[in-house]
């Protein structure tokens, strides 16, 4: 089956899941994977293998820019203490905290050495919101949480990507000093974030000069993607770079720059892009699961399950510790649906495809890492609805607002 075809039956499919999902009040995304799954070990349904390189060219700037857009500068404002310290600090203590775990639980975890646990827990950091914020906006549950999360999320995922990489090269014996280490984070955060908000500004300046809808949809498309291919060609961060550019261009460039029927037509086209990506992404992660693997290695991904979600508990109960006498203090409700919602998806399967060959158990890895997506995403995306509904945080008459879009 060529590449054309396999497209438009991933389209058909997911077309037809969306339908299903809304008729059984089920996110959308765990339908995805559900379907995914259910095609890949029925070998229905032929599709490309989900790798760094489709996920970095095609899904991830798209899915990213969009987020960002409709994120704005004053809500992340309100929240940026939060917010950066959950996906800055927030990502090295959960690696500290993972890797000390599995280490301390060998026998019963996919890993048995320093390095090993701590390639494990750089990859496996990064959290994925999207069945989640869709719950969140359809159930009418306090849009201040919806930020914090996503944007969490959206800054956590090139955190994750960088921490992986310098734990990847202390796992393969190159020499690399903490102070080399914390310079290089530094480095390739910092500077992609200023790559970033150069070309996010850029592209708004364009705007203002032009009044056309499908040029300045194409402008958006230039900064999502061309943010990340220049950053990335730097070696800096790329993630970083597309979320400024996009945060850059909707809270700034659109509202000087686009008349009200061009925002609602760039709007509407980057609602669409996210529900594609989406789609297809979250299929293709079923796909990738071979169940045989995970039933054979179900100790060690359940036993990283719970480290995962242990760590999770320590950094967001920890971080609203911290803050609990600012103005960014949150409920402990709220902490307990953000570290429930801690959910993994797409970047860390496609960082554990990418390990080495010759990478210590290797297969494991890849199996747990794949395990603990798939737990996270079946069993927390299934269960965030009615602990929502049972912790009150549903239909909030003082913080609920209908988002013109939804993930």
């Amino acid at each position: 089956m060529n590449l054309e075809t396999t497209t438009i039956l991933l389209f058909a499919v997911a077309t037809a899941v969306a339908l299903i999902a809304r008729a059984l009040k089920m996110p959308y995304t765990v339908a995805l994977v559900l379907a995914g799954i259910a095609l890949g070990a029925g070998r229905i349904l032929p599709a490309p293998h989900l790798t760094k390189d489709l996920l970095y060219a095609v899904f991830l700037p798209g899915l990213i820019f969009e987020a960002a857009y409709h994120l704005r500068a004053r809500q992340l404002e309100q929240n940026k203490r939060l917010i950066l310290g959950l996906a800055f600090p927030g990502v090295l203590l959960a690696v500290a905290v993972t890797t000390g775990l599995l280490l301390a639980f060998t026998p019963f975890g996919p890993v048995s050495s320093l390095a090993g646990a701590l390639v494990f827990a750089a990859l496996i950091s990064a959290t994925d919101p999207i069945a989640v914020v869709g719950l969140f906006k359809s159930l009418g549950a306090p849009r201040r949480l919806g930020v914090i999360v996503e944007g969490e999320s959206l800054v956590n995922d090139g955190t994750a990507v960088v921490v992986y990489t310098l734990a990847l090269l202390f796992a393969t014996g190159a020499e690399l000093s903490l102070l080399q280490a914390s310079f290089d984070f530094v480095k390739v955060v910092g500077l992609g974030m200023l790559v970033g908000a150069a070309i996010g500004f850029a592209i708004s300046k364009a705007s203002e000069r032009i009044d056309d809808p499908l040029v300045e949809i194409t402008l958006t498309t230039i900064a999502a993607y061309g943010s990340f291919v220049a950053a990335e060609g730097l070696h800096f961060s790329g993630i970083i770079a597309t979320v400024t550019a996009g945060i850059v261009c909707g809270s700034f460039g659109a509202p000087r720059g686009m008349s009200p029927t061009t925002r609602l037509a760039v709007e509407a086209f980057w609602e669409y892009v996210a529900f594609a990506l989406n789609s297809i992404v979250f299929l293709l992660i079923g796909l990738e699961v071979t169940l045989g693997s995970l039933f054979a290695d179900w100790k060690p991904i359940v036993a990283a399950y719970l480290i995962v979600l242990l760590a999770r508990a320590v950094v967001v109960f920890g971080a609203s510790s911290v803050l609990r006498r600012t103005s960014e203090r949150i409920p402990w409700s709220w902490c307990l649906v953000m570290t429930w919602g801690g959910l993994r998806g797409a970047l860390s399967m496609v960082l554990a495809l990418a390990l080495p060959a010759a990478f210590p158990a290797r297969s494991l890895l890849v199996s747990t890492t794949f395990g603990v997506v798939i737990l996270s995403i079946i069993v927390n995306g299934l269960t965030t609805s009615p602990l929502l509904r049972q912790l009150g945080l549903c239909d909030n008459p003082l913080e609920h607002e209908r988002p013109g879009t939804e993930l």
